[in-house]
């Protein structure tokens, strides 16, 4: 079951893509709790493909991401996709970072209002700095 093995792998939580944006970004008020965090694929997808990354940019990004868990699609995240994006009618994207926070069973950090609103979805905020 994917829920266990994220807990044995000790994962705090899966950091969506605004999160991991704003952590980057020097922007968070306070930092992250200690712990290991996750990222879905589909954040490191969407982090590595910005149009006008720089060199060091993407360094940057491949620090960050080797220091986090990149939690890949399993059947059971792909199946929880979809029916999220049916039901729920999230973007194919939003749908993916969330079936993977539940499928291993941990908080998503987001501060995308309409994933905190997702059924049996766990989610928390960051402050940001004014």
């Amino acid at each position: 079951m994917a829920a266990e093995g994220a807990r044995r792998v000790g994962v705090t939580g899966l950091l969506d893509t605004n999160v991991a944006l704003y952590l980057l970004g020097g922007r968070l008020e306070a930092p992250l709790p200690t712990g290991d965090y996750g990222v879905s694929v589909i954040t490191e997808m969407e982090l590595l493909s910005w149009p006008s990354l720089t060199r060091d940019e993407e360094t940057r990004l491949d620090t960050f991401l080797s220091h986090v868990i990149v939690c890949d699609l399993t059947p059971a995240i792909r199946k929880q996709a979809v029916l999220l994006r049916r039901d729920v009618r999230l973007k194919l994207p939003d749908a993916i970072v969330c079936a993977t926070a539940l499928e291993y069973g941990v908080e998503l950090w987001t501060n995308d209002a309409r994933l905190a609103k997702v059924s049996g979805l766990a989610c928390r905020s960051v402050t940001l700095k004014i």
